[in-house]
């Protein structure tokens, strides 16, 4: 990759959007390109990493695991964004996998060269603060839909969300992430699929779902 594709790419990101020329060639000097392959590990809860990650294309799954191994997304990291900001700030991996969720193309950059960044550009670290806030409030509202929504009202949120961000055709979830992403066991989430798809509210393929009814998946996500 040149250093003009690399340039444009790190410009579409959305914490750098305001860096000059000569910034952006810096960002160049001081950031790592590479791919990786769908499953790829970035961190475990006990690695003491001390970079940030910024993704280009793919997405990627911060997750939790119980002790008796169940999954608990508790973000999905799209394209245009950073993870890997909450080592950056001191406060580790707050016991959270990060792994890819697609194959993914991303840049590194080391903790000094973020802290010489948002030193001499304060919008950055604006924007970094945006980005966490941002994912707390979304915790925070899945915490809540858990502990007071039933399975399906759930996943019709889940899927209305992804719909706003996809249209009525989704790809590229499995059951088992969307079981993951709402805190349950795949066959209870193929299960509430099913009933979906019986009272034709959406219809189910490989990786595919299309929504034919919103309006019926906005009332079972308001119960």
């Amino acid at each position: 990759m040149d250093v003009e594709q690399k340039i444009n790419y790190l410009k579409m990101v959305d914490i750098f959007q305001d860096l000059s020329k000569a910034e952006m060639e810096e960002m160049d000097r001081t950031t790592t390109m590479s791919t990786c392959q769908r499953g790829k590990i970035f961190y475990r809860p006990e690695d003491q990493s001390e970079v940030l990650f910024i993704l280009k294309k793919g997405r990627v799954q911060l997750y939790r695991l119980s002790t008796d191994g169940k999954k608990l997304v508790v973000a999905t990291i799209d394209a245009g964004t950073i993870f890997g900001e909450m080592a950056i700030i001191g406060q580790g991996m707050q016991n959270t996998f990060a792994e890819a969720a697609d194959d993914c193309l991303l840049c590194v950059m080391s903790r000094p060269d973020v802290e010489r960044l948002v030193l001499s550009k304060p919008a950055v670290a604006l924007r970094i603060m945006r980005v966490m806030a941002g994912r707390l409030r979304r915790a925070e509202m899945q915490l809540e839909e858990i502990a007071f929504r039933s399975i399906p009202s759930r996943l019709a949120a889940l899927i209305l969300r992804l719909r706003r961000e996809q249209g009525d055709i989704i790809y590229g979830y499995t059951h088992q992430d969307l079981a993951d992403a709402i805190g349950t066991y795949r066959e209870t989430a193929t299960q509430a699929l099913n009933d979906f798809k019986a009272k034709g509210l959406l219809d189910i393929g490989r990786k595919r779902i299309e929504v034919l009814d919103a309006e019926g998946l906005e009332a079972v996500a308001a119960t």
